[in-house]
């Protein structure tokens, strides 16, 4: 995952580790779910090995507003990290959520590493990275 790529998860954990306020858009309220890359492979294998064919959503059903991530991130990287509000973009979608119902009665598969879990192993990669650059 890219420093600066523009997802929420990597720009609030790039914005924490350099003392940078995490900036949430609108009221924080707006949900998405986060997968760690891992989970993805994992999945993949498992539809590549098994005899179903079609669409199977992968992801993480696992639901949270942009205040609650930016919290999880305050207390792996920076209980003093701050948060900036701006206005939301007019298409910014209330909720994303997957359903994985498919996969879960088909391939036996469902999502194991919680966001908990992967972002600290993130947030490993992410400093070193953020320690070159300076």
């Amino acid at each position: 995952m890219c420093l600066d790529d523009g997802r929420v998860v990597s720009n609030f954990v790039a914005q924490a580790l350099r003392k940078q306020p995490m900036t949430v858009y609108g009221d924080g309220k707006q949900t998405r779910s986060f997968q760690y890359v891992s989970d993805l492979v994992d999945g993949l294998v498992t539809l590549m090995e098994s005899e179903h064919i079609g669409p199977f959503n992968l992801g993480n059903p696992g639901e949270f507003t942009m205040l609650e991530l930016a919290q999880v991130v305050k207390e792996t990287i920076d209980p003093g990290a701050s948060v900036e509000f701006k206005p939301n973009t007019a298409d910014d979608p209330h909720m994303r959520k997957p359903d994985i119902s498919k996969a879960k009665s088909l391939l036996n598969w469902e999502p194991k590493v919680s966001l908990k879990q992967g972002l600290p192993r993130m947030v490993s990669d992410f400093q070193k990275r953020i320690m070159e650059e300076k």
